[in-house]
This record gives structure tokens, C-alpha cells and sequence, in this order.
């Protein structure tokens, strides 16, 4: 591994761009994590993936993350380069039924935009507070519906920066998966295809659901949302509530009050609580109804 190279090339190439021992804790909604060794922050397409391009060639341990909305970072925070591209890839463009949208793109404002234009199928998405490429990543999905049923193709780019486009056939969607998760694959950006609908009817719909997630979500504290992935046949937050553990802590970590599905920080929770407030949920869970639960959050970096 060759940091010094890497580092030379961000002061000549992306001045201003890039931060050293950056503190993750501001890079995620959890409001937890330690540093990143590097964490830049690229602002075009060209320079995502020159900078690709180099963290190959010096040989550095790359993660690339979003708006950091289902993330939780460990401790120890991460080695090597952590790439950011919730701060870039912002441009959306709407053609007819079809939207070309970057990566850095909020999900939140794709909805938006596509609720002006007229068209339908992305109001589930409105209230999800990440961008569109971890939702792809992932396959994002609420009140019944999921990223990658509106996917045409999607843009990629490889560790070495050369770019592909995948159908949708090839990302191979399922229940938050996606191939990429698989390929290791950065996603650029999509082509997404909606419905046609009266635009008032999609904000009625957007707004019904906006009503739905205030009164349900504990949007009051920091979290990475719904915690553990649905069980077939069962919900987590169900089973999680017949275990006892509303309200359940570890340290400043606690299984949400107002949404079992939920673990929030109560202001000054390290991610090693965290940790082990997921692990006693899946214990105690297990041992009430013989389901293990799946983590969702994507877990990262040292202990």
C-alpha cells in the first residue's frame, strides 16, 4: 500500500478535495465511527473515476459510501481511501417516462422531481434518507416498493475506474441485494422508467406517506434505519417487540421506543454498543421464536 502516492496525486489533482484521519462520525446518519485514514470527496464523473484509477494503481484498500444513510462505522474507524460521492454525481435529467440520474443524487428530490413531472412509482422512495446509488446498491425499498423494479440499466464503474453499463437483468435484484454488492462494482448512475400519473395525485401519495413515517419513525434521534433485514414469513420489528426489547439499551444504543425496527443513538453511542445491542437483539429474538434476523446496516471499518 502506497498512501504517499495516492497523496500526491490528490494534492496535484483534487486540491482541496480530500481530508486525512476524517472523522466518520460526521459522514453517517448514525452520528458514530472513527476516522478514515482518507476521505475524498470527488466532484465529476472524471474525476471519480481518475481517482479510481490511481487508489488501483498505489494499491490502497478503497470503500466508497453515499449519503451514509445505512451505515454503521466501526470504532476504529477505516484503513486506506474512503471515496464519497453523496457530495457529487448530482445531475437528473427527465426524457418522457425515463430518468437519467446520478449517483449522488438524494432519493428524496428524485422523488420530488419525479412527482413534478407526472410520473409515478418512486413514492415510496421520498422519505428515504439516502442517495441513489447506495439504493441501488442495495435495492432500497419501502411500503411495498423497490429501487430496482423501476431500474432500466445502471452505470458502474470497476476498481480500476473503467466504466460498464449492466441491464437489469444482470444486477440480479432481490430482497436488498443487488449484483454489484457481489462484483464490488461503484455505481455512476441509472436509467430509470416510470408510469404516467397526475402529478397532484403523486404528491397526495408522497404526502400520505411522508404522514406515515412522523408518526411511526423515530426520525428525532440518529439511526441508519430499519436495522435488521425482514425475515421470511415474519416482520423484525414485530418479533423484536414480542421479545421484550422496546426501549432495550446498550450505553447510549437503544432498540427505538416508537419503532422496534429501529436502533437510534441517544446522543453519544459508539458503534461497539451498537454492535452489541444488534447482537442481543438477535440472541434474544432467536431464542423467543428461532429466527435469526439479518443486519440491513452495512457494517465497516475496524473494531
Amino acid at each position: 500500500m502506497t498512501m504517499s502516492g495516492l497523496l500526491s496525486f490528490l494534492e496535484e489533482r483534487l486540491p482541496g478535495k480530500f481530508q486525512i484521519n476524517a472523522p466518520m462520525e460526521r459522514y453517517t446518519t448514525f452520528r458514530v465511527g472513527g476516522p478514515a485514514d482518507l476521505l475524498v470527496e470527488p466532484e465529476t464523473r472524471e474525476e471519480v473515476c481518475s481517482l479510481l484509477r490511481e487508489i488501483h494503481t498505489q494499491q490502497v484498500p478503497l470503500t466508497v459510501i453515499g449519503n451514509g444513510s445505512n451505515l454503521l462505522v466501526l470504532d476504529k474507524g477505516i484503513r486506506g481511501c474512503v471515496v464519497k460521492l453523496g457530495s457529487c454525481l448530482k445531475q437528473l435529467t427527465i426524457q418522457g417516462c425515463t430518468i437519467r440520474v446520478e449517483a449522488g443524487v438524494l432519493l428524496s428530490r428524485l422523488a420530488s422531481a419525479a412527482a413534478e413531472g407526472g410520473l409515478a412509482g418512486l413514492e415510496f422512495a421520498s422519505g428515504i434518507p439516502g442517495s441513489l446509488g447506495g439504493a441501488i446498491l442495495m435495492n432500497a425499498g419501502a411500503y411495498g416498493g423497490e429501487i430496482g423494479n423501476l431500474v432500466r440499466s445502471v452505470t458502474v464503474a470497476d476498481g480500476g475506474g473503467e466504466l460498464r453499463t449492466l441491464n437489469r437483468e444482470e444486477m440480479e435484484f432481490r430482497y436488498r441485494h443487488s449484483a454489484v454488492m457481489d462484483s464490488g462494482d461503484i455505481i455512476l448512475g441509472a436509467t430509470l422508467e416510470l408510469t404516467r400519473d397526475d402529478p397532484d395525485a403523486i404528491r397526495e401519495r408522497i404526502s400520505e406517506l411522508t404522514r406515515k413515517r412522523v408518526s411511526k419513525q423515530p426520525l428525532n434521534f440518529p439511526s441508519a434505519g430499519s436495522t435488521f433485514k425482514r425475515p421470511p414469513g415474519y416482520f423484525a420489528a414485530a418479533l423484536i417487540d414480542q421479545a421484550g426489547l422496546r426501549g432495550y439499551r446498550v450505553g447510549d444504543a437503544q432498540v427505538s421506543e416508537k419503532h422496534t425496527g429501529f436502533v437510534v443513538n441517544r446522543g453519544h453511542a459508539t458503534a461497539s454498543e451498537i454492535l452489541q445491542l444488534m447482537d442481543d437483539v438477535r440472541e434474544k429474538v432467536h431464542a423467543m421464536s428461532g429466527v435469526w434476523l439479518e443486519p440491513e446496516v452495512r457494517i465497516i471499518g475496524e473494531k
